[in-house]
């Protein structure tokens, strides 16, 4: 591109942003972005709320898109300072406090369980980047095939059909009028099936640092792929990252999630994490009826009492629990560790999540299954 073509630099970031949104699904026209660089030159800015009103006025996002709009708004042009104190959401995040005893002082960042093959309790806080790779064939493979075989339910409405349990009354009567008030077929309807919610429950400590940045685009694919679906991550602290992933861009996406996490390979208290989603009524209203599926591999460095009760309080509200971990490496796996052994009673799927061939064929063979 020559110089006399080249835009200024001042204005790239602004050019920039609306690049984002159109790759985020915002239609933006070319004239657009000129009139909404022009409305920036007219108002200073003197803030960023200024160029935000802006891009409201002049790219006219969808109202029933603001809040994607919003948050596309605040990391592009604030980063990571935007998406810890966005404004509505302090209670995405449930800290868990470590128990202050001596002996467990929190390792730094570049000595936390570096080999990720054994359980830390320590809780250690570091950011975690993912790299730019190609979408693998089991994620792929997630993102053609979900609509249809992902759980379902049956809902309340009820449709037309050839057999059902309910009679037709309306379309029975109407074509009695046409045969002169003989009833030749009574007419039959049965319930709409309807999307089961889904909540994914991710381990994101340093015994699964190897499977972290697979697991976390494979929940990315799923949230893409489905409108019900919530996700978590935990170690030593609960997070909800479901807004994050769903940008529509995984890059975008994946770094907005780095910034909502902070315990990336820290240590594992998978009991109190899950006491800490039951005890909010929302979080746990995600897993009423709900397909929940909880990726971790079970070496708990808490009181296997706690998870043993957490769980036990998510069967009560799932419609089915699916443990996967990557132990679970033969069909007749027996759990040998204490904690996966104190929970197994209350799953009714502990199998294999050691890759993403075997995680996507789980979550796709649910639509076939029934709860225990």
């Amino acid at each position: 591109m020559s110089d006399d073509l080249r835009l200024p630099r001042a204005a790239q970031i602004f050019v920039s942003f609306v690049a984002l949104l159109r790759a985020n699904g915002f239609l933006v026209a070319p004239e657009q972005t000129t009139s909404f660089l022009a409305a920036i030159e007219l108002l200073g800015p003197r803030s960023l709320e200024h160029i935000r009103q802006a891009g409201l006025a002049t790219l006219a996002p969808p109202p029933e898109r603001r809040a994607t709009y919003d948050r596309l708004f605040d990391i592009h042009f604030r980063g990571a300072e935007a998406i810890e104190q966005a404004e509505g959401e302090d209670d995405e995040t449930v800290r868990l406090q470590e128990e202050g005893r001596g002996e467990d002082e929190p390792p730094l960042a570049d000595e936390a369980n570096e080999s990720g093959l054994a359980a830390a309790r320590a809780e250690a806080l570091v950011e975690r980047r993912f790299a730019q790779t190609a979408t693998s064939d089991p994620l792929r493979k997630l993102s053609r095939e979900a609509a249809k075989r992902l759980p379902r339910r049956r809902g309340h409405r009820r449709r037309r059909a050839r057999s059902g349990p309910f009679a037709d009354l309306r379309r029975t009567l109407r074509e009695s009028i046409r045969n002169d008030g003989e009833v030749l077929r009574l007419g039959r309807m049965r319930r709409r099936q309807r999307p089961r919610k889904m909540l994914l429950l991710i381990d994101v400590s340093g015994s699964m640092k190897a499977r972290t940045e697979e697991n976390m685009r494979l929940a990315h694919a799923l949230v893409q792929s489905a409108g019900n679906v919530e996700v978590f991550t935990f170690g030593t602290r609960l997070t909800r990252v479901t807004p994050a992933l769903r940008l529509k861009r995984r890059e975008q996406a994946l770094n907005a999630a780095s910034f909502l996490v902070s315990d990336w390979d820290g240590g594992t208290r998978i009991g109190d994490a899950l006491q800490a989603f039951l005890a909010v009524p929302r979080f746990g209203g995600y897993a009423r009826g709900a397909a929940v599926v909880i990726v971790s591999d079970g070496l708990e460095r808490g009181d296997p009492a706690a998870l043993r009760d957490a769980v036990a309080k998510l069967s009560r509200r799932a419609w089915r629990i699916s443990w996967l971990t990557p132990l679970a490496t033969s069909p007749g796996f027996t759990p040998q560790t204490e904690a996966l052994i104190a929970i197994q009673r209350f799953v009714d799927d502990l199998v294999d999540g050691g890759s993403s061939a075997t995680v996507v064929a789980h979550l796709l063979s649910l639509g076939t299954r029934r709860a225990a």
